[in-house]
């Protein structure tokens, strides 16, 4: 009998399971502790002991439960995600209830070196399993559609009345496919487009823009960077971005050093600014050449931080890759 490999974009990193193992035994290790040895901690700590120490041993039978969870998920990961989503807010709501206390004074800063163990270490890890788990629900989606960027085009209709389709069999196509709205780089993006649309219409190459809010956010950003007259795309579904293959982030390309590094030292941050999420917030970007609704010419962004040369993309039949 032959097996058919999932695609590896469709699997999990291969520390998933090991991790939510590990996360397992140490939440049922230090809630048994707890349980047992439940003022302990509180020496440790040379905190005055509490006058109910059963509602300690409670607090210690609630962590070992999460570590059961843990366990369950561990087995089925991409579909028991909501059991790694709830530790993760739980790790994430603690350490923020402990700031609160001991800035009030209730507990002293030095209790908080379990947090190091028990929350903050499993921050990244969690958040990194909940985005693949994201991203190959949202492929998996995609191949059961098998959209078809032709009929993607088709079906999509301009304010013109005429679909993408038509415009492209008319004038070759610059789509540019934004992140959502509130992204800095998104804004780069607009204003980078704006200072090349005359080079790029001088090409006989109409832009157009995807976005993922609705229309009156994409009017909204029209006029914010003078680009009242390019034809903005409203795909909340993300139709269009999935036809065109353009996936989901990772946790290092949306947050990773390159991403940061060129939105403080790079300077969109303090140009641009931030703004409320309009649309899926780990969906990358990216730009094509269309014609005929065909793509002859892409740039994918490897990064939010990436920014391509719209000009050189619509003069240049050459696929482009990040740079």
């Amino acid at each position: 009998m032959t097996h058919v490999m999932p695609a590896k974009s469709l699997l999990l990193p291969k520390w998933t399971g090991p991790l939510l193992i590990a996360a397992a035994i140490y939440n049922i290790a230090w809630g048994v502790f707890i349980v047992f040895f439940p003022l302990l901690p509180f020496r440790w700590a040379s905190m005055p002991a509490p006058s109910y120490p059963a509602l300690v041993q409670c607090f210690g039978m609630i962590v070992g439960v999460f570590g059961v969870a843990y366990y369950l998920a561990a087995k089925d990961p991409l579909n028991r995600w909501p059991l790694i989503l709830v530790g993760l807010v739980g790790k994430v709501l603690g350490p923020i209830g402990f700031v609160f206390a001991a800035t009030w004074c209730e507990f002293p800063w030095r209790a908080g070196w379990t947090i190091v163990t028990n929350d903050l270490i499993w921050w990244i890890p969690f958040a990194s399993i909940l985005i693949h788990v994201v991203r190959i629900r949202d492929e998996q989606r995609t191949i059961a559609e098998s959209l078809n960027l032709e009929q993607v085009l088709r079906e999509t209709i301009a304010t013109t009345g005429e679909s993408l389709l038509d415009i492209s069999h008319k004038q070759d196509m610059l789509i540019v496919c934004l992140r959502h709205s509130g992204c800095t780089f998104c804004r780069e993006a607009l204003s980078d487009l704006s200072l090349q649309k005359p080079a790029i219409e001088k090409a006989n190459v109409r832009p157009i823009v995807v976005h993922m809010g609705n229309v009156s956010d994409g009017d909204q950003l029209a006029r914010q960077y003078c680009l009242e007259d390019v034809l903005f795309i409203s795909d909340p579904t993300r139709r269009i971005y999935r036809a065109l293959d353009l996936k989901l982030g990772t946790l290092s390309q949306l947050i990773g050093p390159r991403t940061f590094w060129r939105a403080l030292i790079g300077g969109p941050v303090f140009r641009h600014g931030f703004g409320a999420f309009k649309g899926n917030g780990f969906q990358m970007p990216g730009t094509f050449l269309i014609r005929n609704g065909h793509v002859i010419n892409a740039f994918r962004n490897e990064s939010p931080a990436d920014r391509p040369n719209y000009t050189t993309l619509a003069t240049c039949e050459i696929s482009q890759t990040p740079t």
